[in-house]
């Protein structure tokens, strides 16, 4: 089988692209896809860290060091639970709001040129396709 015959050489490929476009926007207001991502997925009332990760499908290492960085970048500030002070909230700082509300914005931008540029139907189809590649990944084991 040829790499382009298979499923996952057009989704890492997709990925790819997707990943340096967000990169390259990102990079020019100074900061990170992975930043950007983090940022947007912080709730306006703060996130709990332990939430924030299962939320993102990220590892705990690897939120941990983007969280060092956007807290020595100021984009965010961690706060003790009031009631639980094992427990730490994540907010976002004047900093954080102003690049989550640029990187809202090119998301928005970059989803409704796509949708203007395919079909109704044919991302329908997509996201159809999508939702059953994730299902059948989480409950298919394959003997080799």
């Amino acid at each position: 089988m040829k790499p382009e015959e298979t499923v996952d050489f057009h989704l890492r490929a997709a990925w790819m692209r997707l990943s340096k476009t967000y990169n390259a926007a990102a990079a020019a207001h100074g900061g990170s896809m992975a930043m950007a991502y983090v940022l947007l997925n912080i709730d306006r009332e703060g996130t709990l860290s332990t939430r924030l990760g299962p939320k993102m499908g990220l590892e705990p290492t690897g939120l941990s060091r983007i969280l060092k960085s956007l807290e020595d970048g100021g984009y965010i500030l961690r706060k003790p639970d009031k009631d639980d002070r094992r427990k730490v909230w994540i907010h976002l700082s004047a900093r954080g709001k102003k690049y989550r509300d640029i990187t809202r914005e090119y998301v928005i931008a970059l989803n409704k040129h796509l949708r203007s540029v395919i079909p109704e139907r044919d991302m329908d189809t997509f996201f159809r396709v999508i939702s059953t590649i994730q299902h059948e990944l989480e409950h298919i084991q394959i003997d080799y």
